[in-house]
């Protein structure tokens, strides 16, 4: 996995949470520049084979970007720069089994992609997509996360 993580903000630091709280996942927003118009990279998840950006629990030793960076490697094989400017945070609620569901919240971080590799590894398990801002936004179910898809603008990341 090669992430280049930008040292010019202070990376987004959370406590840890008790059993039954809010629990907390960080997300990379992967994106290109084409044809000056800023695109969206989408993965499936691997239940539902709905639009989702990568994204998973912290990891020890890691910062929340640094986690967000190896979740986008891990589901849909990015390689790039991720930024330490949080984008936003979203809310979702994830079933447990048939009855139960906990509440997540999801930090967004940025990351320019600069290429994607062919072999990942859950590469058997999702479909990965460029999308447009608007067509991404359509795609994906949390309204949070609609409005910072379409609202998103790379020429104002502060790092």
């Amino acid at each position: 996995m090669v992430v280049e993580v930008r040292k010019n903000l202070h990376p987004l630091q959370l406590n840890g949470l008790g059993k039954r709280d809010v629990r907390t996942q960080f997300a990379a927003l992967p994106y290109r520049v084409s044809r000056g118009k800023p695109e969206i990279l989408l993965i499936t998840s691997r239940e539902t084979g709905r639009w989702i950006i990568p994204k998973g629990w912290p990891e020890d030793g890691l910062t929340a970007p640094e986690s967000a960076a190896r979740e986008a490697w891990e589901e849909a094989g990015v390689e790039g720069r991720i930024s330490l400017h949080c984008l936003g945070i979203y809310s979702y609620l994830k079933a447990l089994d048939s009855r139960d569901r906990l509440p997540i919240v999801v930090a967004v971080f940025p990351v320019k992609v600069r290429r994607l590799i062919e072999e990942f590894p859950e590469k058997g398990e999702r479909k990965r997509k460029w999308f447009s801002r608007k067509k991404a936004a359509a795609r994906v179910d949390e309204p949070e996360l609609r409005h910072m898809i379409r609202d998103f603008d790379p020429s104002h990341l502060r790092d």
